[in-house]
This record gives C-alpha cells, sequence and structure tokens, in this order.
C-alpha cells in the first residue's frame, strides 16, 4: 500500500495546466511557437490495445470506451472460428479534469473485474528535442465482485475478507516518435494481489510491456502490442501462463477511434491480461478483438491561442 500512496501523491502534486479541445486528435495537438512545439499524436488514443498508452485526453473531454474480444480462432468452424464466443466485454468512462490528469472507471465482464484508475501526463516529447520523449504514468485499483466457485464445494470462501477481491496496477510509459510515422513506447509494470491463487505464488508480479505504431495515413495506423513477464510469480508460470502479444490496426473518424486486432488474451483487465493468459500464439489460440473509443466534450471554455501558448508548460 505504500508504494501505491506514493504514486497516488507523486501524481496529485505535480503543478497542472490545461487547455480544452475539440475532438480526439485536436485533443491529441496543440498549436505553440516553434521553440517550443510539442510533438504531437504519438498514438491515436489513450490506449492501444490492451494497455494505456502515453496520451491523455484534453480538459473537459469525456471518452466511452467499448473493449471486447472473441472466442478462439482455434475453436472452429462450428464455432465460427471464435465468433460464437466465448466473448469478454469492458465498458468504460475516461474523463479528463485537465490536459495532463484524467481519472476512469470501468466493468469487465471476465472475472466480473470493476476498475477505477488515474493517470498523469508528466513529460511531453518536444519537436526540438529538449525533451527526447513523453513520459506518463497510471495507476488503478480493481475489486472483482464473483462468487467463488468451490465455496459450495469446499466451504470455503476465497473472498471472505472484502480485501481478498482487491488488485492493484501501475505503469509507467516512456514513448517518443521518430518523424511523422513511427512511436516506440516501452511500459515498466508492477502488479499486486491481496489474495493469490495458489499458497506458494506471488503478491507481487513485474513486466516490461512494448508497444508500436506505424502512421499509414493520417486516419489509419498499424499497431503492435507485447508484455514481457520479468518475475517469478507464480507456481504455475512456465507450464500454463504465457506472454500476451497482440497486432491490429487503428482507423480514426472525428470523435471516434476503432481498433481491431487479434491477440491471444481473453480477458481485457490488465491485471487480468499480464499474469493470465493462458492462450498460446503458438498454439493458434489467439482471438479477434476490438475497441471503439467515443469522444465526448463536457464542460469545455474557449480562451485565445496567445493564451492557451502562454499557459502551455513544457516539463
Amino acid at each position: 500500500m505504500r508504494k501505491i500512496y506514493f504514486i497516488l501523491l507523486s501524481l496529485l502534486s505535480i503543478p497542472i495546466t490545461a487547455v480544452a479541445q475539440e475532438d480526439l486528435l485536436n485533443s491529441l495537438e496543440k498549436d505553440l511557437p516553434t521553440s517550443k512545439a510539442l510533438t504531437v499524436a504519438s498514438f491515436k488514443g489513450t490506449r492501444l490495445i490492451n494497455l494505456h498508452t502515453v496520451e491523455t485526453l484534453g480538459k473537459g473531454s469525456l471518452d466511452f470506451r467499448i473493449s471486447h474480444r472473441f472466442g478462439d480462432f482455434s475453436t472452429g468452424a462450428n464455432n465460427l472460428w471464435g465468433l460464437d464466443g466465448p466473448a469478454t466485454l469492458r465498458l468504460g468512462f475516461d474523463y479528463a479534469v485537465t490536459d495532463r490528469f484524467t481519472i476512469g472507471i470501468g466493468r469487465s465482464s471476465y472475472g466480473k473485474m470493476f476498475d477505477g484508475f488515474l493517470k498523469y501526463r508528466l513529460l511531453r516529447q518536444t519537436q526540438n528535442n529538449d525533451i527526447p520523449l513523453s513520459m506518463s504514468a497510471v495507476v488503478s485499483m480493481n475489486i472483482t465482485s464473483e462468487i467463488d466457485p468451490n465455496k459450495s464445494i469446499n466451504g470455503f470462501d476465497r473472498y471472505e475478507y472484502f480485501s481478498s477481491r482487491i488488485s492493484y496496477f501501475s505503469q509507467l510509459m516512456f514513448a517518443r516518435k521518430f518523424g511523422d510515422k513511427v512511436t516506440i513506447q516501452i511500459s515498466p509494470i508492477w502488479i499486486h494481489y491481496n489474495l493469490v491463487q495458489n499458497l506458494n505464488d506471488k503478491n507481487d508480479m513485474f513486466s516490461l510491456g512494448g508497444s508500436g505504431k506505424f502512421k499509414i495515413t493520417r486516419s489509419l495506423s498499424l499497431t503492435g502490442e507485447y508484455v514481457l513477464r520479468v518475475s517469478k510469480y507464480t507456481v504455475q508460470q512456465s507450464s500454463l501462463y504465457h506472454n500476451t502479444a497482440s497486432i491490429g490496426i487503428d482507423i480514426e473518424t472525428g470523435g471516434h477511434v476503432f481498433q481491431v486486432f487479434v491477440t491471444n488474451s481473453n480477458a481485457i483487465n490488465e491485471v487480468q491480461v499480464i499474469p493470465y493468459t493462458s492462450t498460446s500464439w503458438s498454439k493458434g489460440q489467439i482471438r479477434l478483438g476490438f475497441n471503439i473509443s467515443r469522444v465526448f466534450g463536457i464542460g469545455k471554455y474557449k480562451k485565445s491561442q496567445q493564451q492557451k501558448n502562454k499557459e502551455e508548460k513544457v516539463w
């Protein structure tokens, strides 16, 4: 818990300045003097596939997100190669308190998981390379509402205490945009479960995420994501669980971003995807998935461009 308090305090104690924006791309773009011009639209949205990106919304923006994962292709024609399910769904709402600070809530059908997060943008890459990369941090708390299926069998309820339902996630993102087309992001990740699955499992696990985007046109990009588990956290790790990998495309139209991809993870929440993906690319256990993002403007205010430039800070 001390780690979480420290991260939250660090995120909330940094001065914040804000400028309202129109749609998703506009919320990622700012017009500043050439000497302080920021690199814009490193990614098309605040998430790529399963992981967060360094991007945040413009102040007053509300992002409604629908995430969906179909069943495995390997289930065959009778299951229409996974389109018949079983499927996983997440609904989420992200709100930008300022240009740098975003909060969000969501609920996933997999594991009946509720989540809430805080995200803060620490650095933005500048075009003159005075600041060579962008940096953001996110922390989340997750609560499962599922019922222990073994309670009626063994008489033991693994969720007897509410604290046993809670897990935590934190991700630190470093991204650099190379020219107009390529963005690479590296993300150290920490996950903590209050209650683990097996007696000898670890409560904490560490992993390293890699994300990339290649811009094809202004509204179309090729994307990829991979998460490497770097710590031994469960006795079943080598035999049952696999690193998660995904490839896809991003399509942007105004305030919408439509992401289509194939992935080996059937869960959507990071604390389920990263430690407990039991399906593998090598066995053909991949599935079609998509994310839809729609951004709405709420409580926006207008300022002259001169005022915007004056207030924008480069950290």
